[in-house]
């Protein structure tokens, strides 16, 4: 199961037009990310649980799966009512397998090949990722007892009982969907994960637990998203699949796609990922850390440690930094003054006259 629901409040603009899943990291989609986990551990018919944003952009982009390599099954849960209810939606899906579930915003290193493979093996009825995070206020959180064993989860809690976090990667067999059952909405109107699990635990059930030992990331902030971008880049294999003119400047590694072309006088320093059909004019300076979508021309101006999302226009005098651009946007200079930079988060067809 792949939870593609949820409103993305701390990504707005951005999520005004579109769900924050399908925010591309690396010219890629998040949720892309995580299907493609999936399919490589080996699993190959995945549930789509949709929320009420915008959901027919995600079955535009994912249709039936076959493009990805799987089957593909959409199941509505509308507004945001917990994972626990996203979960229990899917028991006819899921009906007597073991099952993974994903949250579609969470980004993890090396994928999860190795957990399913573990969890297939073993006789837990269920299995959570754990992180350590600096922050655990902000998550579900373990509790453990003295010789190390899972006794306690622990939502979003005021004082943690420990620094590990539930990354929202969750293995189980069809017991949870029992679990759920008895459960009611929390104070936050919502059926709690969290709460299924630690019900596991009181009626007898081995839980197991497995931390992750690369990075992790939950992107629900436009800073986590720019993170995500630069720790995706930083493993970028380089590949110039378009054309990079006589006396431009390309340095490090860089993927450039199809159709694309980085025009003489350009400086383009990697790590950095172009999508297809994409237009870098002369005197461009792209930085380290940026991801440049499809459809794009810029023809003047600094570009570094940022999105700029498909078909999108860039001509200005200035330097953009640490900024997310939405697709069909517009930004150009229309004055002389050379200020040192801008930052920016904005939505898909904004225009910006600076």
């Amino acid at each position: 199961m792949i939870l593609h629901g949820g409103q993305g409040t701390r990504l707005r603009p951005l999520t005004h037009t579109g769900p924050k899943q399908l925010i591309p990291v690396a010219n890629k989609p998040i949720s892309q990310y995580v299907l493609e986990s999936l399919r490589e551990s080996g699993i190959n018919e995945i549930a789509i649980i949709l929320g009420n944003a915008y959901p027919e952009k995600v079955k535009e982009y994912y249709g039936d799966g076959s493009k990805f390599g799987v089957k593909i099954t959409y199941i509505y849960q509308g507004e945001p009512k917990g994972i626990a209810h996203a979960v229990g939606l899917c028991k006819e899906f899921i009906g007597e397998e073991p099952c993974v579930v994903h949250l579609g915003d969470d980004l993890l290193k090396g994928g999860i090949c190795k957990f399913v493979q573990g969890f297939k093996e073993s006789n837990y009825e269920g299995t959570v990722l754990l992180s350590k995070v600096k922050n655990p206020q902000r998550f579900g959180v373990a509790q453990f007892d003295q010789n190390g064993k899972l006794v306690k989860l622990v939502e979003k809690p005021k004082e943690p009982p420990s620094e590990y976090a539930l990354i929202g990667v969750y293995f189980f067999k069809p017991s949870i969907f029992k679990m759920i059952e008895k459960l009611k909405p929390s104070w936050r109107g919502e059926l709690e994960i969290t709460e299924a699990i630690q019900l596991l635990l009181d009626h007898g059930y081995n839980v197991d637990y497995k931390f992750v030992d690369g990075w992790w990331k939950d992107t629900g902030n436009p800073e986590d998203i720019l993170e995500s971008n630069r720790l995706v880049l930083d493993e970028l294999k380089h590949d110039i699949g378009g054309t990079v003119e006589h006396e431009a400047s390309l340095q490090g590694r860089a993927y450039i796609g199809k159709n694309s072309t980085i025009k003489h006088g350009s400086i383009v320093r990697g790590p950095v990922s172009i999508g297809e059909n994409t237009t870098i004019e002369a005197s461009v300076y792209i930085g380290p850390y940026t991801s440049i979508g499809n459809n794009v021309t810029i023809k003047k101006g600094e570009i570094e440690n940022s999105i700029i999302m498909d078909n999108c226009f860039i001509d200005i005098n200035e330097r953009i930094t640490d900024s997310i651009i939405g697709p069909h946007s517009t930004i150009i200079t229309n004055h002389v003054d050379k200020p040192k930079g801008y930052r920016f988060t904005i939505g898909e067809r904004s225009k910006i006259t600076i």
